[in-house]
């Protein structure tokens, strides 16, 4: 109802913004700004003159502004406009009555309507099956107390489970009794036995989600690999989890990551994991049970601009985390204080600011094998303290995001066990250009480079191809490349290579066909590619080729009919019709005409 009058009211002009704790109000109030004008703001939102933000837009009309997750008072002075015609609708646990006039408090779920939440979720339909029992699952209906996401995660949570399990959770419930009126108190304590019921490795992957910041998108790449490094499973298993994670209710796939990342050369890259906040909320609950120093999982809850202060009560005591998780604005070499974390496998490091020292206690890591650095900033990130990675014997997975690479130098201490890189959003600033740094000494064992919308990127050293070790290179949207190595057939252990949405990328080098292992090959979206190489059929285990949007594409190199191993092609219709004669002698091959996808979730947080 409110979605219809809002939209017959307000036609278009009806935004939407999720606040949230630790919110970046400049921000929000700049992309609120720029959707309500209609225009791009050059600079900080504080240079807008004030008569313009009083006047509002130049197209006149009613507008709607939707802001939900909004904690504090100070918040909502910050983001509220007051330009004629301009509404605000607040969505929050807390009733601010200084600012807002008119409060409609949401009441719980009544019985029957509590009762058709839960079946959706445990059954798949409005009401109980005939097979199941009536009264045991009114009892469980009536622990959740007409929460309706403890409905939808409960209910999801015992979804094809015999009688006893039923029967099991509803005293697991009926034992948690609430200590409070909040809701939020009597939620976090019945979705917990939903929690407790999961299996261990479940279990423990589900707690790991609040080490991430509340309303941002966690990188699927980033989840899986943090959990195949602590949890010693392989990436079907992760992959599994996540799903099962999802089929509960606990986490919400982006993009339809089920169907399109469980592809069996699907890049998670391209994928991101959601989760409420009160489920943020129950895992920082559950985590947060023992004693500081002896917690699993360290985490700041939220970003401040100083690290927590008991932490620094803590200080001349080991931490036993496994996971050190911290989220701030700019730091400074002195906003740090030394901490020691011997059994630290994973650092997680969230701020916004274009400088970022990092933290001296790296040193103590002696164990760290997964370092994951965010930069939520509006501008790249320069780093200091690049002297810590010396001691990171044991590193095995390096992600960056929207940080300023420096120029490698000639000379640098190996980072020996090494597998994984992933530049994201990174400015790149010619630091592999023309770099003379041997790079298959630096990174002896590296396996997977990732380099993703790296605009600045033009071409990549030579000394890429002598890292040996290398099976998987993915670069997407990596606008400015223009071609790869010449010696790229050196990669002899390479198996997936990815070079998708790169406009003026215009060949492959011949070498590429010397790559025997190579089972896939990804130049999708390469619009000003206008031939492959004429040996392409050596590729003789290439199994799957992704070329649509390849406009410029006009022929097949002859020796296409000799890749007997290829089974599945996905392009456009015009270039599927030069398929047709390789379809006659390739015995299984597919050729799949796709359908034209124009994705700019990235942009978003």
């Amino acid at each position: 109802m409110v979605c219809f009058l809002s939209s017959a009211y307000f036609s278009d002009k009806v935004f939407f913004e999720t606040v949230s704790q630790s919110a970046n109000l400049d921000a929000i109030k700049m992309k609120l700004w720029e959707q309500i004008s209609g225009n791009i703001v050059l600079g900080a939102y504080n240079q807008i003159p004030e008569w313009q933000l009083k006047l509002g837009p130049r197209d006149r009309g009613p507008v709607l502004v939707i802001l939900d997750d909004v904690w504090s008072l100070s918040q909502l002075e910050e983001l509220i406009f007051k330009f004629p015609g301009c509404k605000t609708l607040v969505v929050s646990r807390f009733k601010f009555p200084s600012l807002v006039t008119r409060t409609y408090e949401m009441e719980l779920l009544d019985e029957e309507a509590a009762f058709s939440v839960f079946c959706r979720s445990a059954f798949d339909q409005e009401s109980v099956p005939q097979t199941a029992d009536k009264k045991l699952v009114r009892q469980v209906v009536a622990e959740c107390r007409g929460l309706p996401l403890a409905l939808k995660v409960i209910g999801a949570s015992l979804r094809d489970q015999p009688p006893k399990i039923w029967l099991s959770a509803k005293n697991r419930l009926s034992r948690g009794e609430a200590i409070s009126d909040s809701h939020e108190t009597k939620l976090l304590e019945r979705m917990a036995a939903s929690i407790e019921c999961l299996s261990g490795k479940v279990r423990e992957c589900f707690l790991d989600l609040g080490c991430f910041p509340e309303d941002k998108k966690i990188p699927l790449d980033v989840l899986i690999n943090i959990w195949m490094e602590i949890h010693d499973i392989d990436e079907p298993d992760a992959f599994a989890i996540l799903v099962e994670l999802s089929n509960k209710n606990l986490l919400t796939l982006v993009n339809d990551a089920q169907n399109k990342a469980g592809d069996l050369y699907s890049s998670y890259h391209d994928f991101s994991v959601t989760q409420h906040d009160v489920l943020r909320d129950l895992a920082l609950h559950m985590s947060g049970r023992d004693a500081l120093n002896n917690r699993k999982r360290l985490v700041m809850p939220r970003r401040e601009e100083s690290l927590p202060r008991d932490w620094q009560r803590n200080k001349d005591t080991p931490f036993e985390a496994q996971i050190v998780s911290i989220h701030t604005g700019e730091m400074k070499e002195s906003d740090w204080f030394q901490m020691s974390f011997s059994k630290a496998e994973v650092l997680i490091l969230n701020f916004a600011s274009s400088v970022y020292y990092l933290p001296p206690f790296i040193a103590t890591m002696q164990n760290l094998k997964a370092l994951v650095l965010i930069n939520y900033g509006t501008a790249s990130a320069t780093l200091d303290n690049l002297s810590a990675f010396t001691t990171l014997n044991d590193l095995r997975s390096l992600w960056l995001e929207k940080i300023t690479l420096p120029p490698l130098p000639k000379t640098t201490i190996p980072l020996k066990n090494l597998r994984k890189i992933s530049l994201v959003l990174c400015e790149l600033k010619n630091s592999l250009r023309g770099s003379k740094m041997d790079l298959s000494m630096t990174f002896p064992r590296l396996s997977n480079l990732t380099i993703n919308h790296c605009i600045d990127l033009k071409e990549l050293p030579s000394s890429i191809c002598e890292i040996s070790s290398l099976e998987n290179i993915s670069i997407s949207n990596c606008h400015d490349l223009t071609e790869l190595p010449h010696e790229l057939g050196k990669l002899h252990c390479l198996s997936i290579l990815r070079v998708y949405a790169c406009p003026v990328l215009w060949r492959l080098p011949p070498s590429v066909c010397s790559l025997k292992r190579l089972k896939y090959l990804d130049i999708s979206q390469c619009i000003n590619l206008t031939d492959l190489p004429e040996e392409l059929g050596h590729l003789t285990n290439l199994e799957k080729i992704d070329m649509r949007e390849c406009s410029r594409l006009r022929s097949l190199p002859r020796s296409s009919s000799s890749l007997k191993s290829l089974g599945h092609v996905v392009c456009d219709e015009e270039t599927a019709l030069l398929w047709r004669e390789a379809e006659q002698v390739i015995p299984d091959l597919r050729v799949q005409v796709a359908e034209e996808c124009y994705d700019l979730d990235w942009l978003v947080d």
